[in-house]
């Protein structure tokens, strides 16, 4: 965490961004939400905004990035450049997660993963992180890797969805206490 944060105006942040999500879900054409569902949405499930989970960390960018496969939930497959790695320290433990891009975008990082609390707390197919450049960079350019903002994919709210699976090498041992949880639909 930096040690610049005030960690009530953080938080404050952080459910704002989640009312406005929920907004979208409950209200939103695309919302991933069955609109069977829509009336009795209350909003969705987080664990409390916690400024531990928000990691700075350098990007170690793979000299040759290795084109992968990844399949997802309706048996289908997306392919996904692997493009570096985060090691970092977040709940105690030291971890390192890979990071992906989809061909031809050179300004979103996709950072999936599993953890500890995946198919208990939180879906259990993982859940994501997308940075985005420049808006999760710090002055000096690491990125920022905000776990009270990972999410579940769509296909955790409706089987309409195909979402890429977790890469086993973001298999993380620790559990992610932050980002969403479990859905209740």
């Amino acid at each position: 965490m930096s040690t610049d944060i005030d960690p009530a105006a953080y938080a404050e942040r952080v459910r704002e961004a989640r009312r406005k999500k929920d907004e979208f879900f409950r209200e939103h054409p695309r919302s991933p939400v069955p609109r069977a569902a829509r009336d009795d949405f209350d909003g969705l499930r987080y664990f409390d905004p916690d400024p531990e989970y928000r990691v700075e960390a350098t990007l170690h960018e793979h000299d040759d990035p290795e084109r992968i496969t990844v399949e997802t939930t309706q048996d289908g497959a997306r392919e996904y450049d692997t493009v570096g790695e985060f090691r970092f320290r977040v709940a105690g433990a030291d971890v390192t997660v890979q990071a992906f891009r989809s061909p031809g975008d050179d300004h979103r990082l996709w950072v999936p993963f599993r953890d500890a609390t995946s198919g208990e707390a939180t879906y259990p197919a993982g859940r994501y992180l997308d940075l985005e450049e420049p808006d999760d960079r710090t002055a000096d350019g690491d990125w920022v890797l905000d776990f009270n903002d990972a999410y579940n994919p769509y296909c955790a709210y409706s089987e309409a969805y195909e979402c890429p699976l977790v890469p086993v090498d973001n298999w993380l041992d620790v559990a992610i206490r932050a980002g969403e949880r479990l859905p209740e639909l």
